[in-house]
């Protein structure tokens, strides 16, 4: 970054202030992704450094994978389909594999932005009861009681993080599942963790993990009842393709000394 004028950086990637004040030249940071808690803000603010993200493009996508990743854990799919693998499945079976109803349950969806209403709609189609926080929603704590389903769609701040504790979990239903798509450390995982192997919730399914990936031999891995995929939310050909073209477009148009079309600070 020492002679670099512009940086596109991945979700992934931590631009700290270490590294923004040690990159004399910048003049631009595009972040390939919706969320920016990965930069710190303050630091760019400082020193006039523009940062742009990737808008809308995702809402869509991201919303589809939250109610897959629901659904797969609501009936067991991973479990399931392991069973075929293994030779395991042998006849129809009256009492094996049973999930949970997704028809008519109710379902808490906490940070109610884009991918959140998204995330409403398709619950809408299957007549589930939607509860959510926010101005016109629930409190957080009436929506963790009542709800069969909680997933997480709010972004990464200090107040959000490690939201889903030991406490909120204790406040869910034993038959509730918890979806995260938005960021891993909302989650603190040890707790949800224990929650799952002492059966105080019936499932998880994560999309996001904190760190990402989680290291060999982390017990979030050898969880029960959790379904983990590698942080796939916008992983379609369509939105991966748009993010790119904002960013790249935050980006050419701060380098050109001109407001980018997304920017964030």
């Amino acid at each position: 970054m020492r002679n670099a004028d512009g940086l596109l950086a991945l979700l992934t990637d931590r631009i700290d202030a270490e590294l923004i004040e040690r990159s004399p030249r910048l003049r631009a940071i595009a972040n390939y992704a919706v969320g920016v808690d990965n930069i710190d803000l303050d630091a760019a603010r400082r020193r006039g450094i523009p940062v742009g993200n990737t808008p809308d493009v995702l809402t869509e996508a991201t919303a589809d994978l939250a109610f897959a990743l629901l659904l797969a854990a609501a009936r067991r799919l991973p479990e399931a389909i392991a069973d075929v693998e293994a030779g395991e499945w042998r006849t129809w079976e009256p009492g094996r594999w049973l999930g949970a109803e997704v028809h008519g349950a109710a379902i808490g969806i906490i940070g109610y932005g884009r991918i959140g209403r998204a995330v409403a709609e398709r619950a809408r189609g299957f007549a589930m009861r939607v509860l959510h926080t926010g101005p016109d929603g629930v409190p957080l704590e009436r929506l963790l009681a009542e709800a069969d389903f909680v997933t997480l769609h709010c972004p990464l701040t200090p107040e959000t993080r490690h939201l889903i504790n030991a406490s909120a979990l204790s406040l869910m239903k034993r038959s509730a599942i918890l979806i995260n798509t938005a960021r891993g450390p909302i989650v603190d995982q040890r707790a949800l963790v224990e929650a799952l192997r002492e059966g105080r919730i019936a499932g998880a399914a994560l999309d996001v993990t904190d760190p990402e990936p989680p290291a060999p031999g982390d017990p979030l891995l050898d969880a029960p009842n959790l379904l983990v995929t590698p942080h796939i939310g916008s992983a379609t050909r369509a939105a991966r393709e748009r993010m790119a073209q904002l960013a790249v477009e935050n980006l050419l148009a701060a380098l050109d000394g001109q407001p980018m079309p997304h920017q964030v600070v």
